[in-house]
This record gives C-alpha cells, structure tokens and sequence, in this order.
C-alpha cells in the first residue's frame, strides 16, 4: 500500500510542502521586530513575482470618452504602464459628492471572464445591465452605490488588453495563458505584471484632484483578488484592501487544485505562506469574505489562515484592522460585511 501511495503526486507535493522551512515566516513577538520582519519579507517578495522596473515611464493619460449616467459619471480612460503597455479602465465620479473635495477612491480589479466591462455593469454587446450581476455582482457599481470613487482597470490578459486570438474567441476567453506562462519563462510573473498595473493605476489616481490619495482603497475578486492581496502586501499607499474569493493557503488550493498559470509564484513557499504575506498589510485594514461552496479555495483552509493572520494583526495591535466574513454561495462576490468595513476603515 505505501508503495501506491509514493505513485500519488499529490500526497509527494504535500510532503515536500511540509518538508520545507519558511524562512521568512512570522515569529516576532513585538511591534519593531513585526516592523523589520515586513521589510525583509517585501522586498523578497517583490524579488520573488519578478521585481518592478527600476524607472517609471510617463503615464501620458488620455480620457477616451465620457458618458453621463443618472446617478455617476464613466470616463473611459487610458495611460502608460510600461513603455510597451497600456492600461484601459473607467473612471466613475458619484454626482452626488462634490467634485472640489478629494473622494476617497477604490481600485477595482476583475477576476477571470469578460473582464472590466463585467464590473461596471457593461453588457457584450455595450449595452448597460438593468441590475447587478454575474458572479462579480458589478462590485465596482456597488463602490461607487457607496459614495465612493472607482477607478476600474482591465487587469492583464483579459477583456481589453488580449491577444488576438483570445479576441477572436469571444469575450469571456483571456490569454492569462499564455501570457502567465511567457512571464515565467522571462522570469518574471503575472502576479508581477499585475501588481505593477496597479501600483501604476494608484500613480494615475494621483494626477487627479477628485482623489483622496490619503484614503486609498482596492478591491477584487478571483484573480483580482489576487492582484488586490498582493498589491495591499507590497503599496504601503492602499489604506484598506477587500480581497473576495481568493485568500486561503498556497497549501489547500494553488498547490494542491489546478488553477490557471497566473496565480504561481516561484519559490514563494521557500519564504512565506499566504497568511504570513497578508501580515505585510498589517496594521492598514484587510477584508476578506469567502463563500462556503468556493470549490478552488475550500472554506475550511481559509478559516485556518484568516486565523493566522488575525495573530499578526494582533502583534501590531491592529484586531479591529482585519475583517472576515462567510457567506453561503460558491465563488461570487458577496460585498456585506465589506462595505460596512470599508465605512469605518477608508
């Protein structure tokens, strides 16, 4: 019997899993060692996704166009992430606030489908969805419902910014693959990509006087849940971080379920687990809700380490900074709990 053991693979990846020392994991017990403990495992981490280009190009934004809606205002805009990358996205001004005042403002990132237009309620074939849905719930319409600000990117592979043939293939289709597996072979990772289109989309929000940069948010689902958990981990500039359908262990899910290229980070296991990452946030304010019937992130791991991280917290006396919560449905956005955090912590 040990033998047909030895021939399963997953039970060889958990081994080795548990054979493998964190060597950036938490152990500080007061608040200037958690301090120097978040600059050493930052850098390591953003060396691990690929590093960030050590010069900024020019942003050159432009607003596309503008559309005028009952309740809010949708700039389609564009500008500069690297020298050969664009970045396509909305930005969306509640009218009922007041223009000469800085709002505060939350990042919205899709996950895998159709993309940005998915989350600001924009049909296929352009038209405007009467209500919220999909299973991303239109979250960036239900920021701006909240009184706030929304700048809404297209993340990399998707909607807006693919490859031909993924255009071909109907909008629901992405070249997160390839795109996820060239970044590897480049040594770099999508993770790294992406987290850099954010820090870039925070760079754009600056140049904009309706933004209250000192009341920055970000928010995601799926795989924009995982750029807005990485992005919080390493822009110290994000004040709150929503992170839905995505926070749980590498262990229970990235390693152990199949998931698309874009979610791996080389050697990241060597260093640190998701809950000790989620402790570079700390003490700024983390959200996190899952659904119990999320098949890829499987509740019971995400319990495990929300508990963890919650200790982290701790250390920095920041309890009241991380939230979660559980809801009954698979992998959607639930946005309860959240927008009530959101209210206290932006």
């Amino acid at each position: 019997m040990h033998h047909e053991q030895e021939r399963d693979t997953l039970a060889f990846t958990h081994q080795l899993y548990a054979e493998t020392p964190r060597q950036l994991a938490f152990q500080a017990t007061t608040v200037a060692e958690a301090e120097a403990w978040q600059v050493a495992l930052r850098a390591k981490l953003a060396e691990l996704v690929g590093g960030f280009p050590q010069e900024k190009c020019a942003l050159q934004p432009e607003v596309l166009e503008t559309h005028e809606f009952p309740d809010y205002i949708r700039e389609t805009v564009q500008f500069k992430s690297r020298p050969h990358s664009v970045i396509f996205g909305y930005f969306l001004s509640p009218k009922h606030t007041d223009s000469s005042t800085p709002n505060p403002t939350i990042l919205c990132l899709a996950g895998h489908g159709r993309g940005v237009d998915d989350i600001v309620g924009i049909e296929e074939d352009d038209s405007i969805r009467a209500e919220w849905g999909g299973y991303q719930n239109d979250f960036a319409l239900q920021c701006l419902a909240h009184g706030y600000s929304v700048l809404a990117i297209e993340q990399f592979g998707f909607g807006h910014r693919r490859d031909a043939v993924a255009h071909q293939k109907g909008g629901g289709s992405s070249s997160c693959q390839p795109s996820a597996g060239a970044a590897l072979l480049l040594g770099h990772t999508m993770v790294g990509w992406r987290v850099y289109d954010a820090m870039r989309a925070f760079d754009y929000l600056s140049t904009r006087p309706e933004v209250d940069m000192n009341r920055l948010g970000i928010m995601g689902i799926s795989g924009g849940g995982t750029t807005t958990f990485f992005t919080a981990a390493l822009d110290t500039r994000i004040k709150a971080a929503v992170v839905s359908g995505y926070f749980n262990t590498f262990r229970d899910s990235i390693l152990s379920l199949s998931h698309c290229i874009d979610n791996y980070i080389p050697n990241v296991l060597q260093y640190a687990e998701m809950y000790d990452i989620a402790g570079l946030i700390a003490p700024r304010a983390l959200f996190i809700e899952s659904g119990t019937e999320d098949t890829i992130f499987p509740i019971e791991a995400t319990r495990f380490a929300v508990n963890k991280a919650k200790s982290i917290f701790n250390c920095f006396g920041a309890d009241d900074k991380i939230g979660f919560e559980v809801f009954e449905a698979g992998h959607s956005f639930y946005g309860v709990g959240a927008f009530e955090f959101l209210k206290r912590a932006l």
